[in-house]
């Protein structure tokens, strides 16, 4: 199964970097019809990845995908499905 996969780690400091590349990595899976994306927003304070969720939450990106799927093993992770 293909996957995108986009780490913050490396923008984690630069806010209107991180909603370009969380938008570009939801419109690539949406376009090449990839079923999952792996979001590594790291464990730190847990500020980025309530900034990831709140960004998946805004109407017009939630309706591009079917569900997130926080890992149960790896707080500092995320998995968003698609479904096509």
């Amino acid at each position: 199964m293909a996957k995108l996969k986009l780490d913050l780690h490396p923008i984690y400091n630069d806010s209107r970097a991180i909603d370009r590349e969380l938008e570009r990595v939801i419109d690539e899976a949406v376009a090449k019809k990839i079923r999952l994306v792996e979001i590594i927003p790291g464990k730190g304070s847990g500020q980025l990845k309530k900034k990831v969720l709140r960004f998946l939450q805004k109407p017009d990106i939630k309706n591009a995908f079917h569900r997130i799927e926080k890992d149960s093993k790896n707080f500092g992770r995320l998995f968003v499905h698609f479904r096509f």
